[in-house]
């Protein structure tokens, strides 16, 4: 491992705007103290201290969607998910520097999110350029697969809206199947998004690998969902 690794590994050990949790089989989270909190049920009020609505990142990454997302709408909260703290580092220490209170990060495997984050805490998810696991027998790992469609039940308010922004073809399409057999309410699906007028601002936020993959001209597709009750 590298030394940059390691040193950035270090930081985030230190930032107050994260959680870590750094065994799945020990389902406990730390905090800039090594301290273990609880935050299940109170992220509202231990760790955001309002009762404005919680939005989820799944598979943040650096952190550019959560941090983004939270700098255009300030009357939400916003919790960047990720198992890689190396990836987590970057956008947990810009919105330190940059002072983005609404937006913070939780470091763990997203399998047992719901050990973290209680019933109703969340308004809506988004789920944005995951992996899409094309590999065969693979397809249990997809982010919008049965499996985690029933973690996010637990954790999502009744009217919450899942979002799902990708450049995968095969996701994509696997994605409507999914909301379609399995009985969920489509809201919303377009397999080329910036061919028209943008249906939700937060679509307007380009990451970087985002802009590589329309720079090789591929299309970028949304779908919006709501569970079945």
């Amino acid at each position: 491992m590298r030394k940059s690794k390691l040193a950035r590994f270090a930081e985030l050990d230190t930032f107050t705007n994260v959680l870590q949790n750094f065994n799945i089989l020990e389902p406990v989270v730390v905090n800039n103290k090594k301290e273990v909190v609880d935050p299940k049920g109170k992220w509202h009020d231990m760790i955001f201290r309002n009762q404005n609505p919680i939005v989820l990142e799944l598979a943040c990454g650096k952190g550019e969607y959560t941090c983004n997302m939270a700098l255009a709408d300030k009357s939400k909260n916003f919790i960047g998910v990720d198992i890689k703290g190396n990836r987590m580092h970057r956008g947990a220490k810009r919105a330190l520097l940059e002072h983005i209170d609404n937006a913070f990060f939780l470091r763990t495997d997203i399998n047992i999110i719901e050990t973290f984050i209680g019933p109703n805490e969340i308004s809506e998810i988004w789920i944005t350029f995951p992996d899409p696991h094309l590999k065969t027998g693979k397809f249990l790992k997809r982010l919008t697969s049965p499996r985690f469609l029933e973690k996010y039940k637990n954790i999502l308010q009744p009217d919450g809206i899942i979002h799902l922004k990708t450049d995968d073809p095969t996701l994509y399409e696997y994605t409507l199947e999914v909301i379609k057999e399995e009985g969920h309410r489509l809201i919303y699906a377009d397999d080329d998004i910036y061919t028209k007028p943008l249906v939700n601002p937060f679509l307007e936020i380009k990451t970087y690998y985002e802009g590589m993959h329309l720079a090789e001209g591929r299309k970028i597709k949304y779908v919006a969902f709501r569970l079945k009750a």
